[in-house]
């Protein structure tokens, strides 16, 4: 069947070449004519919209990003160890300068986009409204330019979790097949994260549940899938049919969605009668709980006010390990009330709205097999995913390290996100209490910069921001003692003079500018050398014509 759409577009692109020919001497008329090719030739399948500017891309064409260290806010719990870093400003400045350190070297994304709910994403320092006639195409706009970084910064390994709810699911799922791949499409998860059905809802259908979309890098991405928690089943009664675990039978559905799960249960050897609780009910039917009666697989409370529960045994186990379902049971994840109150237990107060489970995140990060790895959260909110992180890394001793990006709007970057990384950390809070589960790591706090292209000495000022780029580059400080940059052939020198005195060291970091002597590589051969890469600055110093 003829494509006639394909067709006309072809008439009128040679037509195009005919008036070029006509006008080849018009610089304006060419112009126009490739802006009209461009438009004819645009893809007419699948996610289209209208592309919209950002101010902080705009900012970009005057002024270059930098990253500015704030020294104050340094903790180190762990000396000589690596560190963790918290990035405050426009994630899209921020995505722009890890392009330049870490391309290839992100293991796991997780993302909690703005839901484009109308009045929770900001667009050009403006809250979109639900009546903006562009708001599906500015949010594409805005995640596009930020997906197509968060693909270049991940591993050959690496895969990408993103947060969303209805609003902008459809839309998303189509521009991460394009941008992704969707033979890279892994796997949608279904969260329930909410532990009931809002009554209020005038249709009478709640919307208690959340996305989370998995695309990988390439087909070297693998999860662990899941082990089973078998500690919990024991056999104190020295049952005949093994070890056991209890289990609360007790649903989630209220009496109005679910009366069928909303009955009495009686013990046969008591009479008791066990009602159910009116907003939960029972998790199994009727027949199901008279069969595990007469089975004796229920548990009886020594009290009438108690609750019957299921005496699950693990031989009904089909094996201890499982794949991971796209549908995340609670008791794994939790529900959103358990990230409040995981915030609430560390900062002593709900200093944010609607902060991610940190089960939700420990569980999903905790399936890459590398205990090793670089996680990355370009929407960082509350810090719920460097306390996964941090949580992980003490429960199974891995060493993985996170970089976290957020902007300050209403203060949120200085006093929620860095104090509950702090509180973590160190294990006291702002108010200097004690928070009893600290786990000690290293964090290095940068504010985003700019260096205006018009300046005198660009070249000079992009410099002074080297060693931000360095450390967040390799994990460390430079000390001078342990790390050190060598800039020129004088401070090279310098070192070689008094190399005794610089026993701790343990990398250089060197210029391609400097040429080490015979004695100097031979002096310098016990500790890492790295050549400070051109493409931090490069591109940027050639286009103020400060290099080329």
């Amino acid at each position: 069947m003829a494509n006639l759409s394909k067709q006309k577009r072809q008439r009128m692109l040679e037509f195009l070449h005919t008036i070029r020919e006509e006008h080849k001497d018009d610089d304006n008329v060419l112009i126009a004519i490739g802006e009209i090719e461009s438009a004819l030739n645009e893809k007419k399948y699948g996610l289209v919209w209208e592309r919209h500017e950002e101010d902080v891309d705009i900012q970009m064409r005057d002024n270059i990003p930098v990253f500015t260290e704030v020294p104050e806010r340094e903790i180190c719990a762990i000396p000589g160890d690596t560190y963790n870093f918290l990035l405050e400003g426009d994630n899209l400045h921020s995505l722009r300068l890890l392009e330049k350190t870490h391309e290839g070297k992100i293991d796991v994304i997780y993302i909690d986009p703005p839901y484009n709910l109308g009045g929770d994403f900001v667009y050009n320092d403006s809250y979109v409204g639900k009546d903006d006639g562009f708001r599906h195409s500015k949010w594409l706009s805005f995640m596009a330019v930020r997906l197509k970084i968060a693909y270049k910064l991940l591993s050959e390994k690496g895969v990408i979790f993103i947060s969303i709810n209805d609003a902008e699911y459809a839309g998303l799922k189509l521009l991460c097949d394009d941008l992704f791949s969707e033979l890279n499409y892994q796997a949608t998860f279904i969260w329930k994260c909410r532990q009931r059905a809002d009554s209020r809802n005038i249709n009478m259908i709640s919307s208690d549940h959340e996305y989370i979309l998995v695309y990988s890098k390439s087909d070297k991405f693998t999860l662990l899938g899941r082990t089973k928690d078998i500690s919990k089943y024991k056999n104190p009664d020295n049952d005949p049919r093994g070890p056991w675990a209890s289990i609360d039978l007790s649903g989630l559905a209220d009496a109005s969605h679910r009366p069928n799960l909303h009955f009495d249960i009686v013990d046969p050897n008591t009479g008791n009668i066990y009602p159910p609780n009116p907003n939960r009910g029972w998790s199994k039917s009727r027949d199901t709980i008279a069969r595990m009666i007469a089975e004796d697989r229920i548990l009886w409370p020594s009290s009438p006010k108690g609750r019957p529960r299921e005496k699950k045994f693990l031989k009904d186990l089909q094996s201890d390990k499982t794949g991971f379902s796209s549908v995340l049971e609670s008791e794994d994840v939790g529900f959103t009330t358990d990230g409040t109150r995981a915030l609430i237990n560390v900062l002593g107060s709900r200093a944010f709205s609607f902060p991610k489970s940190v089960k939700l995140l420990k569980t999903i990060i905790g399936q890459f097999p590398d205990k090793s790895c670089t996680v990355l959260d370009f929407f960082a909110g509350s810090g719920s995913t460097a306390q996964a992180v941090l949580e992980l890394n003490k429960s199974d001793l891995g060493h993985r390290k996170f970089i976290l990006c957020t902007n300050n709007e209403n203060d949120i970057c200085s006093c929620v996100t860095y104090p509950r990384i702090q509180t973590i950390i160190t294990g006291r809070r702002p108010d200097k209490t004690v928070y009893e589960n600290n786990i000690p790591a290293n964090l290095k706090y940068y504010r985003t910069d700019f260096v205006s292209k018009d300046s005198e000495d660009v070249s000079e000022m992009l410099l002074a921001h080297i060693q931000e780029m360095i450390q967040l580059e390799h994990g460390v400080k430079i000390d001078n003692s342990t790390y050190r940059i060598i800039m020129s052939d004088a401070e090279a020198d310098e070192l070689e003079q008094n190399w005794t005195q610089y026993d701790e060291i343990s990398a250089l970091y060197i210029s391609k500018n400097v040429l080490l002597t015979t004695s100097q590589n031979e002096l310098f051969s016990n500790v890492e050398i790295h050549i400070i890469p051109d493409n931090y600055f490069k591109f940027e110093m050639q286009e103020v014509g400060e290099a080329w």
